[in-house]
Parts: structure tokens; C-alpha cells; sequence
């Protein structure tokens, strides 16, 4: 029987312990001799050294083991909310995930964002609650927490035991087990051990089997039968009966234990291998899809790649060559299979979403763009950049080497993009401070670029206040002519609009439409204050003349120059970005940390905790919260916790 393939992720909010409990899956299927450790910088997975100097992962790393005849690609994937775009395309190609609760805290903030994510995904979810290593924290009240905020019923399948305060095993429910370490460190099961002999921790797990049968009840009906008559459900029976659980938007099964400890942990991955969907059935004719770009120094840039059909090395397209990923290790192979996860070079630049056919060619260029508005774009669109930063080259001769890698790195990061300007530097533009400070480290390490950045400022949104024009403007170069007669008003909400005169629909070639919608779009990035964009903003196209020949620069000019002859300083509104800003800290340092929000012109909008923890809400704008972290570590003497999201947009006061 051919091995099956499954894709994973792995989903947590920051110091859930995400990576850790990567690293302990990968050494409990023997990919690893030992599970490295993130706060010593040896997390197998974490390969950046921008990853292992500030203990986060930033990339989503992939790596490969065996389980149960079972082969998984498996994607750690980053925690902290500048990286968000690096989840969403690590779910475009995986059956299922496992996302991490901390019994430490509970569901915070990003566990929320990431369950979020796997629900509009539909990605099949398992849960683990970890770091109950410690005793003093909760499952039950971590349970509860789930219940309550994610809504979801959890179904318990491993319980942790303890001995003299520290755990020395987990009980199976499903296997009706006990599992504990072996010599060597490995979860084995302990066969001294027997539910039926009464021994510690057997009426509990006796228990939580009769309740994932009765869960199960509802979705199988032998189940149901057994359960009603109050005979026991056999273990392949609950199986079956817990797989079509496991599907439900109702229920989600939970696997308990310590990933610092390696407990749970192998019930977890005999887990994945039971409970998660097989891959999808592919297109005929296609080789594959690319999911995600990487450039390596030495190597240069390659796709990852999700294979859509079986193919044997003599059958690949010419200058293909496929390799496996792990971290930043390539290990060449003879074969592709169908749902499998590759590293792959090509003889041409691919993008993010593109579908490449099986004899190596792409689509055409209507269903290329198609293809990136269904995935790059809508990613795109879910992050805005909130940073601008001015980079210029340190010499006239590196710009073109320059303008090359800032290109490569924002095809490879959607939430990153890259403005230039005619004065011969460029913006970055960045959802947080932690993504550009990587960017700059990665410019200088992988691409050998070596830029003067300017400090990041907030990055604001213009809006059209009233209607303007129309105006005209015409741009000559040599026997070549472009003339615009253009008009602008404001539109509700962000969206641009772009009308054409019927009589320029009508006589234009579809590359002068294209180019010229282009180039007012890419005028609204700029902006007319140089403040950030102009966003919600309808274009009216009254008259459009060009010469033939006429070039793509000159549309772009005479376009750009219009907009700047139209819409002035004063018929511009600014609007700053709003942050909610989630909290928590020890009781004794709250009213330090709310002091410290409320000067920062910050609204405090929800209070709580529970008498050791305070936590709170508040909103505050992005401009006064530059450096927070520093403040906060500062105030709260590094005990504080906090996450932040863009709330919105509001008129600027200042």
C-alpha cells in the first residue's frame, strides 16, 4: 500500500511554546537525536539567525518524518502578529493543524487571530494544551477558557499524572494507556501499567472514554446504539466515531501534556495520523502549485512547492530539479508525489499562487492573473502596513543590485511592500517594527545589500475630501504625446474606483487600459502628502490621447503628474491608525502599565483579571506606542504580556 501524505501546521500565540513542541514531535518520529531547545538558540526549525537571536520564529520553517506508515510535511509557523502572512500561506496547503493553548495563560489574543484563521481555512484542528509540567496550572480551567472563548467543546484524550509535584507520565484515553519516559528520554508505553488493575489515575480515564463516546454518539450511529444500551464502545468503533467528531465546527479533540517535558506528545502524533483528512484530489495536467518563496545565500531563490500529481525524474520538465526542505537544507529527490511539499528551482522566476503545468509551463497571462487575485492579492489585502521607512543605497553603484532584493523580498513576504521614488531611494512598508528589522537584517545577510535606513514613521491614510477637477495634463517625449483630462471624489470605505470615458473603452488597446488604470492606482500608494495612501478615491478618465509607440513610462508620468496637478494639500484629510492593545501583567505593576497607556493618550476600554493577574484592553494610537516594548519591560520589570492589532482609522488630532 503507498505511504499516505499529510501537511501540518502548527499554531500558537507567542511563548505558547509552539517551536518547542515542534522540535519534540520531530524527535519523538526520529528525525532528531535530541529535541532542541529555543532559549539556547538550537530549535532545529528556527534556522534564521534572526530567529535564534530573538527566540521567535519568523519564517515557517518545514520539515519531514514518518509516523504510522504515514508521511507528514510539517510547517512551524510564526507566533508573533508582524508575521501573519507567513500562517496564511502555510494553510493554503495543509489537511490539518495543531493549535497550542498555554495552560501557563490560557487562549490570548493570537490564539484567537490563529483559530480564527483555521476556521475561514477550514483546516481541521487539533488542540494541546501545554506546560503542564507545572501542576500549579490548570487543564480544567484551561478547558474551560477554550470553551468559553473559542467555542468549541473540547474532548479531552490525554490527562497528565504527577508524582512529588512533577509529571511522570500521561494516561491515553482512547488506548486506555499510561505512557512515560524510556532511558533515552522517549514517551513509551509503561506495560506495568493496566486500567483494569485499579491503579492510579484508571477511573479517570475510565470516565473521559465513556464521555468521547458520548460525544462521539452524535456523529456515528453504532456509537449511538452502544452508548444506549450502555454496553462499552470498542476502541476501532470510537475511532471511527471520534474521526467524524474531529470534523465538526462543534467539538475539537484536545491532547494534554508538556512538550518542554515530552509528555503528550505522542499521542498527539498518533493523533494527526488518525483524525486528518487525506490531501485533495488535483487538476489533471498540473504539476503543482507554488506556496511559498525562500532565497538562500549560495543557492538563490527557490519555491516551495505542493505537488499535484506522481512523477518520476526522467518525466520532469527540463531545468526542473526537486528537492526536500528542511529548515535550510536541501536534500535532492528522484520523484514527486501527488499532495507532497517540495523544494523546487525553475528556469524562470515563479510567484507566489502560481499553478505550473506538467509539462512546465504556466498559464496564460489572464489565468496567471487570475490566479493572484484568488490567493497573493487577498493576502495582500488582509495586511496593512502601518510603517514606512526611507532606505537609500550607501553607493550609486549598489542601486539596481538594491532595487533587485527589496523586489525579491517583497515577491516573498505579502504583507510587505516596496515603494520606489524618483529621487532614488525607496520606502518599505512594514505591518510592525520587529518585520522591518528583520527585513534590513535579511537584506544586508542573504543578499550582501548594505542600505542607510531612516527611522520608521507611522503610516497614515489620506482621504479625498471633496470633489476635485477635472484637470488636464500632457507629457511629450520626442515625436511621442500623452494627454489626460482627469477628475477625482471621494468614495466610503478604502476601495478606489477607476471609470473610463466609453469613447477611451471603446477605441483603447488593452494594454493602454491597463496601463493607465496601473498608474493611477500606483499614484494612490504614494500618497499627496507623502504620508501614507490615498485610499478611497474614484478616478474619472474624461479624455485619454496617446501616439502610437507611446511607452508604458509615459502613461505612468503623464498619469502621476495628473494626479499631482488635481488633488492638492488642502483638499486632503489625514487619518492615523488605531491600535487595541491587549495586557496582561501581575496585579502589583497595573497601576504602572495603565498610567503609562493613559499618557500615551491611550482609552482604557476593558478591565479584568482574576486578583494575581491584571489584564486590560485599550486603544491607542499607533504613534504614541513606538517602542512599547522597551516601556513596558521597563515598567512591569519584563512581566508583562501584550499583543496588538489594528483597530482602525480615525482623523488625525495632531
Amino acid at each position: 500500500m503507498p505511504q499516505s501524505v499529510r501537511n501540518i501546521a502548527i499554531l500558537a500565540h507567542v511563548d505558547a511554546g509552539k517551536t518547542t513542541l515542534s522540535e519534540r514531535i520531530l524527535f519523538a518520529a526520529g528525525e532528531v537525536r535530541r529535541p532542541g531547545k529555543v532559549e539556547e538558540g538550537l530549535a532545529t526549525m528556527d534556522y534564521m539567525p534572526e530567529e535564534k537571536e530573538r527566540g521567535i520564529t519568523i519564517e515557517s520553517g518545514v520539515a519531514h518524518f514518518e509516523w504510522k506508515n504515514t508521511w507528514f510535511n510539517f510547517i512551524d509557523t510564526p507566533g508573533h502578529v508582524d508575521f501573519g502572512a507567513e500562517v496564511d500561506m502555510a494553510l493554503s496547503a495543509v489537511e490539518g493543524a495543531v493549535l497550542v493553548v498555554s495552560a501557563a495563560s490560557g487562549v490570548e489574543t493570537q490564539t484567537v487571530a490563529a483559530f480564527k484563521k483555521l476556521r475561514e481555512a477550514g483546516v481541521r484542528t487539533i488542540l494541546f494544551v501545554n506546560k503542564l509540567d507545572n501542576p500549579d496550572y490548570s487543564l480544567d480551567e484551561t478547558l474551560i477558557n477554550i470553551e468559553e472563548i473559542l467555542g468549541v467543546r473540547p474532548v479531552l484524550m490525554t490527562l497528565p499524572q504527577y508524582e512529588n509535584g512533577r509529571m511522570s507520565g500521561v494516561l491515553d484515553v482512547l488506548s486506555q494507556s499510561r505512557l512515560v519516559h524510556s532511558e533515552t528520554g522517549e514517551e513509551v508505553v509503561d506495560d506495568g501499567w493496566n486500567v483494569e488493575d485499579g491503579w492510579d489515575g484508571s477511573q479517570e480515564l475510565k470516565k473521559h472514554y465513556v464521555e468521547a463516546s458520548e460525544f462521539a454518539s452524535n456523529f456515528d450511529d453504532e456509537v449511538l446504539k452502544l452508548a444506549v444500551d450502555g454496553k462499552r464502545v470498542p476502541p476501532k468503533t470510537l475511532l471511527r466515531g471520534l474521526k467524524a467528531l474531529a470534523n465538526s465546527d462543534d467539538f475539537a479533540l484536545c491532547y494534554a501534556g508538556s512538550a518542554m517535558e515530552g509528555y503528550g506528545v505522542r499521542s498527539l502524533v498518533t493523533a494527526l495520523s488518525f483524525f486528518l483528512p487525506e490531501p485533495p484530489v488535483f487538476a489533471d495536467g498540473e504539476l503543482g502549485q507554488v506556496i511559498r518563496l525562500r532565497h538562500f545565500k549560495g543557492v538563490g531563490e527557490i519555491s516551495l512547492f505542493r505537488s499535484h500529481t506522481d512523477m518520476e525524474r526522467k518525466e520532469w520538465p527540463a531545468g526542473f530539479e526537486f528537492s526536500r526542505l528542511k529548515a535550510n537544507l536541501l536534500q535532492p529527490v528522484d520523484e514527486i508525489r501527488s499532495g507532497d511539499i517540495y523544494a523546487m528551482r525553475t528556469p524562470f522566476e515563479t510567484e507566489l499562487g502560481q499553478v505550473i503545468y506538467a509539462d512546465g509551463t504556466s498559464p496564460s497571462p489572464q489565468a496567471e492573473a487570475a490566479s493572484d487575485d484568488d490567493m497573493p492579492t487577498s493576502i495582500r489585502d488582509k495586511y496593512q502596513p502601518l510603517l514606512q521607512t526611507r532606505v537609500e543605497c550607501l553607493g550609486s553603484e549598489d542601486y539596481h543590485h538594491v532595487e533587485k532584493s527589496l523586489n525579491t523580498l517583497g515577491r516573498m513576504d505579502p504583507s510587505f511592500r516596496v515603494q520606489k521614488d524618483d529621487g532614488g531611494f525607496w520606502y518599505l512598508h512594514t505591518v510592525g517594527e520587529v518585520q522591518l528589522d528583520v527585513l534590513l537584517a535579511r537584506l544586508k545577510r542573504e543578499f550582501g545589500c548594505e542600505v542607510k535606513a531612516g527611522s520608521p514613521e507611522v503610516r497614515w491614510q489620506e482621504r479625498l475630501c471633496r470633489n476635485v477637477g477635472p484637470v488636464e495634463n500632457t507629457f511629450q517625449l520626442g515625436p511621442h504625446r500623452i494627454s489626460i483630462k482627469l477628475s477625482a471624489s471621494p468614495l466610503d470605505g478604502d476601495a478606489h474606483d477607476i471609470r473610463l470615458s466609453a469613447e477611451f473603452l471603446e477605441t483603447a488597446p488593452r494594454e493602454i487600459l491597463a496601463g493607465v488604470r496601473s498608474a493611477l492606482l500606483e499614484s494612490t500608494e504614494v500618497g499627496i502628502l507623502g504620508k501614507g495612501a490615498l485610499v478611497g478615491v474614484c478616478f474619472e478618465v474624461h479624455e485619454f490621447t496617446w501616439t502610437e509607440g507611446a511607452l508604458p513610462p509615459m502613461i505612468k508620468k503623464a498619469c502621476a503628474d495628473a494626479v499631482t496637478k488635481l488633488i492638492k494639500p488642502a483638499d486632503v484629510e489625514l487619518y492615523e491608525p488605531i491600535m487595541e492593545l491587549s495586557l496582561e501583567c501581575p496585579v502589583n505593576f497595573a497601576g504602572l502599565v495603565t498610567g503609562d497607556i493613559q499618557a500615551r493618550d491611550g482609552k482604557v476600554k476593558e478591565i479584568g483579571g482574576d486578583g494575581k493577574i491584571h489584564f486590560l484592553k485599550a486603544d491607542v494610537p499607533l504613534r504614541k506606542i513606538f517602542g512599547y516594548a522597551t516601556g513596558v519591560r521597563s515598567i512591569s520589570k519584563g512581566t508583562a504580556l501584550y499583543s496588538m492589532k489594528l483597530l482602525g482609522y480615525k482623523p488625525a488630532t495632531v
